[in-house]
């Protein structure tokens, strides 16, 4: 008992030193969530990695606690970074650090089999963390050439004349431009992180998980492009100030909507073709 009661006062000292270190740097993170439309799921995101704490309880529960102090090079190391990215102010590197930190805490506290236990919950928490610019610019770029390349060949397939250079898409009527915001990332990262959501809640089997959270990938992309068309055939057919003002903002949400049905229709699929031969078991 004395033993248990000095692993407690350690852990909660220590929770208020992350506390302390982490205040200026979570309430930054809260920050972008808020003002970074990318990442403006970042508040489900530890949600939801708690619920998967939670509705795996019994598992934890099970687990054989073993202190280790193989799980203090970890925490060495997330030390490390933290104090590498508060004096080189990357806010990348002082956020990792944390999830870093904390496997190596519970590592130590409470060995390795509970780490492994809580790999997923952990894992999930990356989702949501910002990439770093130099990370984010090689992802957008290439995004946005293959946007509008996509885009180019459906558009010259219905029969409207178009011309491709780069990022710019050059109709009869005027030119259109597909930047950064168009590039496609902000509905890869929701519909990435709402493809685990929807993974875990409505698939118990870790292949078609994967499966779900992969495809996620080349739905966003070919939604963004579809979305690129439609506002080229509006520009084209209708009224361009309008294409670019209302139908731009508003076809994003319909085709956030139509690869959320996609993903379910692919799951049904998924289930159709390789139907569940034997009872799903839960896995965290």
């Amino acid at each position: 008992m004395p033993g248990h009661t000095k692993t407690q006062i350690s852990i909660a000292l220590i929770a208020l030193l992350l506390g302390i270190v982490y205040f200026r740097i979570a309430a930054k993170l809260v920050i972008d969530w808020y003002s970074i439309p990318d990442y403006s799921h970042g508040f489900l995101v530890p949600l939801f990695a708690i619920f998967v704490m939670w509705d795996n309880r019994a598992v934890l529960r099970s687990t054989p606690v073993k202190q280790s102090s193989a799980g203090l090079s970890l925490v060495i190391l997330g030390l490390f970074v933290v104090v590498v990215g508060v004096f080189g102010a990357e806010l990348f590197l002082s956020r990792i650090s944390f999830l870093i930190l904390l496997a190596g805490l519970v590592w130590t506290f409470f060995g390795f089999a509970m780490l492994k236990a809580l790999r997923f919950p952990l894992l999930i928490l990356l989702l949501a963390i910002p990439f770093p610019d130099i990370i984010f610019n090689q992802i957008t770029f290439p995004l946005q050439l293959l946007a509008s390349k996509m885009a180019t060949g459906i558009l010259r397939l219905v029969g409207v004349p178009v011309l491709h250079e780069g990022n710019v898409i050059e109709l009869p009527v005027m030119k259109l431009e597909v930047a950064e915001a168009c590039s496609g990332i902000r509905s890869l990262m929701s519909l990435f992180t709402l493809a685990v959501f929807y993974g875990y809640f409505l698939e118990r089997t870790t292949p078609r998980r994967i499966i779900l959270a992969v495809a996620s990938i080349p739905i966003a992309v070919a939604a963004n492009a579809a979305r690129i068309v439609g506002t080229g055939l509006c520009v084209q057919y209708w009224d361009p100030d309008k294409a670019l003002g209302f139908f731009h903002e508003f076809s994003g949400w319909v085709m956030f909507v139509i690869s959320l049905v996609c993903l379910y229709l692919l799951h049904r699929l998924m289930r159709l073709v390789v139907p569940r031969a034997v009872p799903e078991t839960k896995t965290i």
